[in-house]
């Protein structure tokens, strides 16, 4: 694929992804042939930094593990009420990085 491409994709997409993830993500999209560069650009992230008001809003809910696909994860802070406060403190610190990884496993459904 074309190197221009690319870059853009990178550029426009990274907040959506880990740093240390981008590198590995640009060699894919390099390799990858035209074909599929419609599915990756009409792919929809979701946003860590969403995820982390919703977790810091309504988090005790489950609301937050819902809204990124986490659904099993979703039902049981649902029902323990955010594992008493504790699971929706401890999901504040990890909420951005799980984002991050449904990210990453949307883009390699595509990829792969």
């Amino acid at each position: 694929m074309d190197a221009q491409k690319v870059d853009m994709f990178i550029m426009t997409n990274s907040k959506f992804f880990e740093g240390h993830q981008l590198p590995m993500i640009r060699e894919r999209l390099l390799e990858m042939d035209d074909s599929k560069w419609v599915m990756i650009q009409t792919l929809q992230f979701k946003d860590p930094t969403t995820s982390l008001i919703v977790s810091l809003l309504a988090g005790g809910f489950g609301i937050d593990r819902f809204m990124i696909g986490d659904t099993g994860l979703g039902v049981g802070k649902l029902l323990t009420c955010g594992g008493l406060g504790i699971w929706a403190i401890v999901d504040w610190f990890m909420i951005m990085g799980a984002t991050r990884q449904k990210n990453i496993e949307k883009l390699q459904q595509v990829l792969y």
